[in-house]
C-alpha cells in the first residue's frame, strides 16, 4: 500500500473515533448523574466485568477506578461463572460493558446479581439490549460506525466505552476530593509517588556526613572538610551547632577573584551569611526545585532551631528517581 493510502487510513480512523467520543459528552446527562451517585454511595467494592475487547477495555477502568480513591477490580464473566461470582457481594456495584448488551456471559450474570440486589450499571450501545434492560442505570455508549472498514472490529465502540469509563472515574475522583498525595499513596512504587511522597529527611545526609567548621576555622582547614565530605561546601556553625554561615565552590572562587590571602584568612572572613537553607520535612521535589532555580547543587537542611541537621545532594534526589 502507497504511504498516502496508510496516512489516509490512520487519519479517517483518528477522526472517525474523535467524532464518536465527541457526540459521547451529549450523554454525559441525568443518568451519569445517578450512575456517580450509585458509585459514590457503594459501600462495598466496584465490580466490572465484559467480555472479549470489553474486557480489556473493562480492566482499564477498573484499574482507573482505584487508583483514584474507588475501591475496583474486574472480574472475567465466563470465569464469574464458574466460582469468581463468590467474589462479588451485596455491598458492591457492577458495571457491565458490553457493545452489543448481549454477550451471552455477561447476560448470564444478571439473574443471579438481581437475585442478590446488586445494582448494575451498564454500558452497552443497545438501549434494548437484555443488559441495558436489566440494569439499575444504563449509560449509552452507541456509536455509528467502527473505524474499521468492514464495520465489525471493536474500533470506536471501545475508545467511546474506555472515555465513559474515564468520564466516571474523573467525576468520582473530583466529588471525593482525591488529591495528588491521595494519588501517590496508591503509587507508591513510581516516580509520581517518589515526587509526591519522598521528602528531604529521607534522604538528606546527616549527623557526621554534614561538613562543619566554626567561624575561626582557617580557610585552608575549611577546604579539608569541603574535600572529604564531597558536598563542594560546608556549613560554618556557632558552639552549639546554630548555623552561621556556608562557604561553597563559588565562594572559593569568588575569594580568589578578590586577592583573599588564603593561607592566613579563616573561614569566617570569607563565608556567606544567611544561605539558603530547607526544613527535613519539605518535598524532595521541593528541595530539587530550589536548586535549579539557583543553580547549586546542594542544601543545607535547618531545624527549628535553628541548627545545620544536614545536608541534601542533587545527586541523592535524582537517585531517588524524583525528576
Amino acid at each position: 500500500m502507497p504511504a498516502d493510502q496508510l496516512l489516509k487510513s490512520g487519519t479517517r480512523t483518528i477522526e472517525i473515533e474523535a467524532k464518536a467520543v465527541t457526540a459521547l459528552a451529549t450523554r454525559i446527562d441525568a443518568k451519569f448523574v445517578e450512575a456517580c451517585r450509585l458509585l459514590l454511595n457503594c459501600k462495598g467494592r466496584v465490580i466490572v466485568t465484559g467480555m472479549g475487547k470489553s474486557g480489556h477495555i473493562g480492566n482499564k477502568i477498573a484499574a482507573t477506578l482505584a487508583s483514584t480513591g474507588t475501591p475496583a477490580f474486574f472480574v472475567h464473566p465466563g470465569e464469574a461463572s464458574h466460582g469468581d461470582l463468590g467474589m462479588i457481594t451485596r455491598n458492591d456495584v457492577v458495571i457491565g460493558i458490553s457493545n452489543s448488551g448481549s454477550s451471552a456471559e455477561v447476560v448470564t450474570l444478571l439473574p443471579l446479581l438481581k437475585r442478590m440486589g446488586i445494582p448494575l450499571i451498564s454500558m452497552a450501545g443497545n438501549a434494548d439490549s437484555p443488559l441495558a434492560q436489566a440494569a439499575t442505570v444504563h449509560l449509552d455508549i452507541s456509536i455509528e460506525t467502527e473505524a474499521c472498514p468492514l464495520n465489525l472490529a471493536p474500533t470506536t465502540s471501545t475508545t467511546v466505552t474506555l472515555a465513559m469509563g474515564d468520564a466516571l472515574a474523573v467525576a468520582l475522583l473530583e466529588a471525593r476530593g482525591f488529591t495528588a498525595e491521595d494519588f501517590a499513596f496508591s503509587h507508591p512504587g513510581g516516580a509520581l509517588g517518589r515526587k509526591l511522597l519522598l521528602k528531604v529527611e529521607d534522604i538528606m545526609h546527616k549527623d557526621g556526613e554534614v561538613p562543619r567548621v566554626s567561624p575561626g576555622t582557617p580557610l585552608s582547614q575549611a577546604l579539608v572538610e569541603m574535600t572529604e565530605k564531597g558536598f563542594g561546601m560546608t556549613t560554618i556553625v556557632g558552639d552549639e551547632d546554630q548555623l552561621l554561615g556556608v562557604f561553597t565552590d563559588g565562594d572559593l572562587r569568588r575569594s580568589v577573584d578578590h586577592g583573599v590571602d588564603l593561607s592566613n584568612a579563616n573561614i569566617g572572613e570569607v563565608m556567606s551569611e544567611n544561605p539558603k537553607t530547607v526544613s527535613a520535612s519539605m518535598l524532595a521535589a521541593e528541595a530539587l526545585g530550589i536548586m535549579e532555580d539557583r543553580k547549586i547543587t546542594a542544601l543545607i537542611v535547618q531545624d527549628d532551631s535553628g541548627r545545620a541537621a544536614g545536608v541534601i545532594h542533587m545527586h541523592d534526589i535524582l537517585r531517588a528517581g524524583v525528576m
